[in-house]
């Protein structure tokens, strides 16, 4: 969904031609104040803001500003910008967007493969020492064996998950 807040006369036109652009759901807020209190209450890919209240309305602009979330502030004059321009920067915005998820997602699935990395290590390593114990039990041993087992088949899936991804 985008927001767009302007109490500007083309509004219409500019939800129409976003909508289209987009195919993304437009709401319109006349108001800051209204844009605030939607923003509370659902989640928006961008909110287009009109520099027109931002400039005119500086307390209501950090009210707004602290309920965006992961929502891309896009400022633009509708008073003088097209509405094609403000369909180019608003896709551009969604689409630098978008390309930042996938960029952050996949640090974080990097981020966890290494540490999970580090965690099997560990752990067959502990049981490969606790195995060369002598005089370890027989029951002691067999779950010893099965626990390196499901380590050592743990490791291979998350190499598979890691090959799949390259």
């Amino acid at each position: 969904m985008i927001l767009v807040v302007t109490p500007n006369l083309r509004a219409d036109e500019c939800t129409a031609a976003l909508h289209q652009a987009t195919g993304e759901e437009v709401v319109l807020a006349e108001s800051l104040r209204k844009a605030a209190t939607l923003l509370r209450a659902e989640s928006y890919v961008a909110v287009v803001l009109d520099q027109y209240l931002l400039e005119t309305e500086p307390d209501e602009t950090e009210a707004v500003m602290q309920h965006l979330g992961t929502a891309i502030p896009v400022q633009v004059n509708l008073a003088i910008s097209s509405v094609e321009r403000l369909v180019r920067e608003v896709r551009a915005a969604v689409q630098r967007r978008k390309r930042e998820e996938v960029a952050a997602r996949q640090a974080a699935v990097s981020a966890l493969h290494s540490e999970l990395n580090g965690t099997i290590t560990a752990l067959l390593l502990s049981c490969e020492l606790a195995l060369d114990t002598p005089g370890l039990p027989s029951a002691a041993m067999e779950k010893l064996e099965s626990a390196h087992s499901l380590v050592r088949k743990l490791r291979s899936q998350l190499q598979t998950a890691e090959a799949g991804e390259d």
